[in-house]
């Protein structure tokens, strides 16, 4: 059995050669990077299954020359980089990852209201210009915030991680709203959450926590209009995908003061070539989509994709599939 691992983001592959020879016999595994074209034409039509990074294309080209592949299992949660429709004429079946990283998701947005409310970094940054001045304590502070527990966090997409996200910020007394229309109030409400509207969502927040589908559906979901409506001393934090927010509005909003600022751990362009105009605004941090990371979480995440392509392979449905 030959199992082809796609991937530039790791270099250990233990956990893979420990796992796949213990659940199948006479297994080789193979390794490319993202330009795995001479790999393909060597042996792509020998493949009984990729494990894939979420940045590896697979496009038709590709799935049309895997003449014996059962399954693509992604290393994550994404798989538009994977052309389902070729998968579903060739009879692959596709396998993302879903609920792995949820609190390590949730402690990053939570690590982000505390950023801006405490502004930690800010104040050490211009700690010596302002002893410099003779400014020391509250003279160093032109407009005080809330306490988190008199503030609003609005969660946008109330699944496994909008979930897990309400569930740590309970414990900072702040006031938790989710967006979604798939849920009811009352459903919502078991959560110890309030639903809300979109429009009024957006116009009560002072944290919107994006945590809605990267499906094509949510493509610039946010944008201008939701900006216009934020409180100019609001922040917005994404953890989802990119395009989900509409970044040359984001840009424009932030520059004109619409809102104050924001954290992306995800853009449009990813891996991004350095020059995206998003990389380059001084109110918007960009970290380079690590928020899911975490030993517990990765150690989840190889096994939860090891364990569908076992599923597949075997027969059985997998714990997540696409198609």
């Amino acid at each position: 059995m030959l199992i082809w691992i796609i991937d530039e983001e790791w270099t250990n592959y233990d956990l893979e050669k420990e796992y796949l020879p213990k659940v199948f016999k006479n297994v080789e595994i193979k390794i490319s990077n993202y330009d795995y074209k001479k790999d393909l034409e060597e042996f792509g039509s020998e493949v009984d299954a990729i494990l894939a990074q979420v940045y590896a294309d697979i496009p038709r080209d590709t799935i049309e020359k895997l003449d014996n592949c059962k399954v693509i299992s992604t290393y994550g949660g994404g798989y538009d980089r994977i052309d389902l429709e070729a998968c579903k004429e060739k009879g692959i079946r596709v396998t993302n990852i879903q609920g792995y990283c949820a609190e390590d998701l949730a402690d990053y947005v939570l690590a982000a209201i505390y950023h801006f409310n405490k502004k930690i970094q800010f104040y050490s940054d211009t700690c010596l210009e302002n002893v410099e001045k003779g400014k020391w304590g509250s003279l160093v502070i032109e407009e005080p915030k809330h306490r988190i527990s008199e503030e609003n966090l609005v969660i946008v997409g109330f699944g496994a991680i909008g979930k897990a996200v309400a569930e740590k910020a309970k414990h900072t007394g702040i006031n938790i709203y989710a967006i979604d229309d798939f849920l009811s109030e009352d459903e919502i409400a078991e959560y110890g959450v309030k639903k809300v509207s979109w429009d009024k969502g957006f116009s009560i927040a002072d944290y919107v926590s994006v945590n809605l589908k990267g499906i094509d559906a949510n493509k610039d979901k946010i944008s201008m209009k939701e900006f216009k409506m934020m409180k100019n001393s609001s922040y917005i934090i994404n953890t989802s995908r990119g395009k989900v927010i509409k970044e040359k509005d984001l840009i424009e909003a932030i520059k004109n003061k619409e809102i104050e600022g924001a954290i992306l751990d995800v853009i449009t362009n990813e891996p991004p070539k350095g020059n995206e105009e998003i990389l380059h605004q001084r109110d918007i941090l960009v970290t380079p989509h690590i928020s899911y990371i975490s030993i517990e979480s990765m150690k989840a995440l190889k096994e939860f994709a090891l364990g569908n392509l076992e599923a597949v392979l075997k027969g059985k449905t997998p714990r997540d599939p696409v198609i």
